[in-house]
């Protein structure tokens, strides 16, 4: 992949497409998994606590001394390494230690949508095969009870007691991980419509962190960054992580709700903020151009968003609400633990359209499908991409659906917004592209 200096221009003839001068220092495979190289990133000064709860009912401290409950998940529950933990949670204050913890024991962490039916839990579960589940008491009984080690609710005084259990050097055995591991099992429903386990391993989290360290502003002020997203999907667990790299406090919410996302930007001092497309759209349709019903936002810098694209007229619209703020869009996928492609700094969130320019390490082409032949910029086709984000593949499972009678046919007047919409858009953009 031939990298270009910074400001050079994209010849169209050019197949190959500029890719960031600085390179991932990630550590030796045969160093220690996820989350142990951590202190191989230096550490910035914490003058605040690492993770806020919303409202901050509670705080904790800076990640390098978060509390730590593998004592607790090793001797009361007897979780051990190469098993799986299925968590089935909204975000709260107990998820970013529990998945720390779980992956310090080489458990594989499988977060899932709370508001995913019991069905669809159930095919979850028969993908990732869990020994235990972790879930509140609003969604424990989507969970069926057959789990070798059952079901633990977070909400409780059980769970609470695991948390806060100080370990001593006895209590705990050392576990050896190794970067190939299996780190996570997060759910992607692809271009197929049927939800795929992707198995994300301790060294593509290693690269993503490392990624991310490579290209932080290291003189930049410690920040305190709101993420509204969910940490099930792979945008909100990435950026749970990132706070052990950079050294920020994390704030979160549960459901979005608009007024409370100002709320928290005007208390907190919000700088950096991970959202939904249908967030900033809910933001720049609130009220008045010009008016913020009062909130003072003027310390947000940057609003990342992924997803899905954001259309012109509403960055535009924002622009104008915010002028400050950098509106930095990215590409990924699950399947490359998250971002691929990334829009950084004043220069490249500017440019209208812009998901950024390639990651530290990786390689992208587009191809025409037909022949895997690669293509030049500008032109429509599928993209490849190589890198050690790259997933280590999907898990493996055999389910045999019977055929169908068709017994009725209903017409609807738009595209419905599920898993089947987003594949019956492809197609029929696919097939509109295929007219021209």
């Amino acid at each position: 992949m031939a990298s270009q200096q910074k400001g050079s221009s994209i010849d169209p003839k050019n197949q190959d497409f500029p890719q960031p001068e600085t390179q991932i220092p990630t550590p030796s495979p045969n160093h220690a998994s996820f989350p142990h190289p951590l202190p191989s990133f230096p550490p910035p000064p914490f003058p605040s606590p690492a993770f806020h709860s919303r409202p901050p009912r509670r705080r904790h401290r800076p990640p390098y001394s978060l509390p730590r409950s593998e004592p607790s998940l090793q001797s009361q529950l007897g979780l051990s390494h190469s098993q799986c933990a299925l968590v089935l949670s909204p975000n709260s204050l107990h998820l970013p230690i529990l998945h720390l913890s779980l992956l310090s024991l080489g458990v594989i962490v499988s977060p899932s949508n709370p508001a995913s039916s019991s069905p669809e839990i159930s095919r979850q579960i028969r993908i990732c095969k869990p020994a235990v589940a972790f879930a509140t008491s609003a969604t424990a009984q989507k969970i069926p009870n057959s789990l070798r080690l059952g079901t633990i609710l977070l909400d409780s005084a059980e769970f609470e007691s695991m948390m806060m259990t100080c370990p001593s050097s006895t209590e705990s055995l050392r576990v050896e991980v190794k970067q190939s591991d299996t780190a996570t099992i997060l759910y992607s429903s692809g271009t197929t419509g049927r939800v795929k386990g992707v198995e994300l391993t301790h060294r593509n989290w290693i690269s993503m962190m490392a990624g991310i360290h490579a290209v932080r502003n290291r003189s930049a002020p410690h920040a305190v960054c709101l993420c509204t997203v969910p940490f099930f999907h792979v945008y909100g667990f990435a950026y749970c992580l990132r706070v052990l790299v950079t050294g920020d406090t994390l704030a979160w919410m549960g459901r979005f709700d608009l007024k409370v996302m100002m709320r928290s930007i005007e208390r907190f001092r919000i700088a950096h903020m991970a959202c939904a497309p249908p967030a900033v759209v809910a933001l720049v349709k609130h009220g008045d151009i010009n008016e913020m019903d009062g909130y003072d936002l003027s310390s947000l810098q940057v609003i990342g968003c992924g997803g899905a694209p954001l259309s012109k007229s509403v960055v535009e619209k924002l622009r104008k609400r915010l002028p400050n703020v950098q509106v930095s869009q990215g590409y990924g996928m699950t399947e490359t633990t998250a971002r691929v492609f990334g829009a950084l700094g004043p220069e490249e969130t500017r440019v209208e359209g812009a998901n950024g320019r390639l990651m530290s390490d990786i390689e992208a082409k587009i191809v025409e499908t037909e022949t895997g032949s690669a293509l030049p910029p500008l032109m429509h086709g599928e993209i490849w991409v190589r890198g050690p984000y790259v997933m280590k593949g999907n898990v493996d499972i055999h389910m045999v659906a019977p055929y169908k009678k068709i017994r009725r046919v209903a017409f609807i007047n738009a595209i419905p917004k599920n898993v089947q919409g987003k594949v019956l858009r492809k197609e029929l953009i696919k097939l509109a592209l295929s007219k021209l």
